[in-house]
């Protein structure tokens, strides 16, 4: 079959769609930005962009601000400046005599005058002295103006500064209504009247047309910002899409490849970067599919090996079997060496024997050609039964084996067979490292699942060890001998029968605790996975004394709950459970 390239899928119309509720967004942000480093980038880069632009853009629109209200502020100083200098040599040089007519008509021509010159008819003018004048003129303000918009501290000041001008900010009314105010600043001076005496004179600048100008620019700004935004985004997603795709092919094409398509490669385009990049991950594919399919060749050549070897080895077995037999059956006739050399001859052979079968199951395993013969059963009495077919050796290794059957009692699809065989296997286990000391077989059950655990409280295992029970011609403690036989494939086989129900069979270990075994089944219709909850904990918890205080215990009575399955089946493995929990 020729390689086939990946492709990166792109989301359709429907993911489009689902972005119009916007009460997901805050969840499809996250993701994205968890799940996609393309997205992740972009949104960095705007981020980074939008604030570079803004504070670049702020800092121009208060320098154009600054410098706009300044140079409006200087023109009217100039212009007011010019008009009272003017106007003050006029009133210098004028001569009243006293006449208050000729007083105001001075007073109405040097307003005109500063009017004309200081550009704004915004000007008011009031007497700073409270001396009673007769020939004084009144106070006044024209073109909008009035007193109430003038602050007292600019009054203050003016009126105590007779050489200097001052200014301040204000708003102006707009309209007639006076509604609306509109940017504005006020200059204030003073000028001497002959006669008289000084008066404070303040001239209004509408700055509507600055206000304007700088509106215009800020939306400019805000444009032009919005703009460059825009750019950099496409030009950054470009850019980034041009960077990702061959990053998200690679990643797509390894999780191919990680899930057993050893077929899929890279598309190569070009000579840059990522054509090497692709070049160099399909020699590794190719090498590894080259190294996968040697070592599935060497495994089927092992398999068949095992298989052949041990099918080759059954008819020699047989023929020597039946010798060693005959051989043990006469060992009285010989003398004690010889008849010590046939007995042990008759244990190896038997020994062997059980290594063969285990061998051939190993490689029906391996081959994938094992098949279950269900049928009803239930665990309970497969339990009971169990332990009575092994009281024998418990009472050679002095173990007081205890049954506590809560559930099971319904009949389940199994395969007795391999079922007995994995109960026997953790039963002889149990008795063989229980140093003595009680074990307590449980069966219970729930709507899912049917449960068995054997429980010793023997040394126990560490954690690294616990990991590797499992594992083939594997022994926690090597140093020591088996007083009951075994291959070392015992529990490997255990936990592919219990594979093959689709259950699970877990191990709880702990120094100076015991071990805890517990296997698991589905009932009918349940899908057994890693996830299938059992009705009996792996874990005991604390449950009893420390092992130096654990001695022969008191029979276990079974509970009455047995009999919430089956009346008459509870009665009979109630009594067969006591009896059995009463040996020792």
């Amino acid at each position: 079959m020729p390689p086939t390239t990946a492709t990166v899928r792109t989301p359709g119309l429907r993911g489009w769609r689902d972005w119009r509720n916007w009460r997901s967004w805050p969840e499809r942000f996250a993701h994205a930005w968890r799940g996609s480093l393309r997205f992740r980038t972009l949104a960095v880069a705007l981020a980074l962009t939008a604030f570079a632009i803004l504070g670049a853009f702020v800092t121009m629109a208060l320098a154009i601000q600054n410098d706009l209200f300044e140079s409006r502020v200087e023109q009217a100083q100039e212009s007011v400046a010019r008009a009272t200098a003017a106007t003050q040599r006029t009133l210098d040089s004028a001569q009243v005599d006293g006449d208050s007519a000729a007083l105001q008509s001075l007073m109405d021509a040097a307003v005109l005058s500063m009017t004309r010159q200081a550009g704004t008819d915004m000007i008011a003018g009031f007497r700073i002295s409270n001396e009673p004048s007769v020939i004084a003129p009144q106070d006044f303000a024209r073109g909008g103006l009035t007193a109430d918009m003038i602050s007292d501290g600019l009054r203050m000041t003016v009126q105590q500064g007779p050489d200097n001008r001052w200014w301040q900010s204000i708003g102006l009314p707009e309209g007639d209504d006076g509604r609306a105010d509109v940017p504005g600043v006020v200059i204030g001076q003073q000028l001497i009247l002959p006669e008289v005496g000084a008066y404070e004179f303040y001239f209004a600048y509408d700055l509507a047309s600055e206000a304007e100008t700088l509106r215009f620019v800020q939306v400019t700004l805000w444009l032009v910002g919005a703009g460059l935004v825009l750019l950099i985004g496409a030009i950054s997603w470009i850019v980034l899409r041009t960077v990702t795709v061959p990053i998200a092919q690679a990643a797509e094409t390894s999780a191919i490849l990680a899930g057993g398509d050893l077929g899929v490669r890279l598309p190569v385009r070009g000579d840059d970067e990522f054509a090497v990049l692709g070049r160099s991950f399909n020699a590794m594919a190719d090498s590894i599919e080259a190294q996968i399919k040697e070592l599935a060749e060497l495994s089927l050549v092992q398999q068949r090996f095992v298989s052949d070897v041990s099918h080759e080895l059954r008819t020699p077995l047989t023929t020597i079997r039946l010798a060693s037999d005959m051989l043990n059956d006469r060992r009285d006739e010989f003398d004690p060496s010889t008849a010590r050399a046939a007995e042990l001859l008759h244990a190896q052979v038997q020994r062997f024997e059980v290594l063969l079968t285990d061998l051939l199951e190993i490689s029906r395993y391996d081959a994938g050609s094992v098949q279950l013969e269900n049928e009803p059963t239930s665990l309970a009495h497969l339990a009971e039964e169990e332990i009575a077919s092994m009281h024998q050796l418990a009472l050679q290794h002095g173990s007081d084996v205890r049954l506590v059957a809560p559930g099971g009692y319904s009949p389940v699809d199994m395969d007795p067979r391999r079922v007995r065989r994995i109960v026997r296997n953790l039963l002889g286990n149990a008795i063989e490292h229980g140093e003595g000391r009680p074990i307590v077989v449980t069966v219970d059950s729930d709507q899912r699942a049917v449960a068995i655990g054997v429980r010793d409280y023997g040394l126990g295992m560490s954690a690294a060890d616990s990991e590797r029970v499992f594992d083939r011609f594997w022994r926690a403690d090597p140093s020591r001998k088996r007083t009951i036989g075994g291959t070392g494939l015992g529990l490997s086989i255990a936990l592919g029968d219990a594979r093959l129900h689709g259950g699970t069979l877990s191990v709880w270990s702990e120094l100076g605790r015991g071990t805890n075994f517990v296997l698991t089944l589905p009932r009918q219709g349940v899908v057994g996975d890693g996830a299938l909850g059992s009705p009996i904990p792996v874990d005991p918890g604390d449950d009893g004394a420390a092992l130096d205080d654990i001695g022969l215990t008191q029979p276990i009575t079974v509970p009455s709950a047995a009999a919430s399955e089956a009346s008459s089946t509870a009665s009979s493995s109630t009594a067969s459970s006591t009896e059995t929990a009463g040996r020792s």
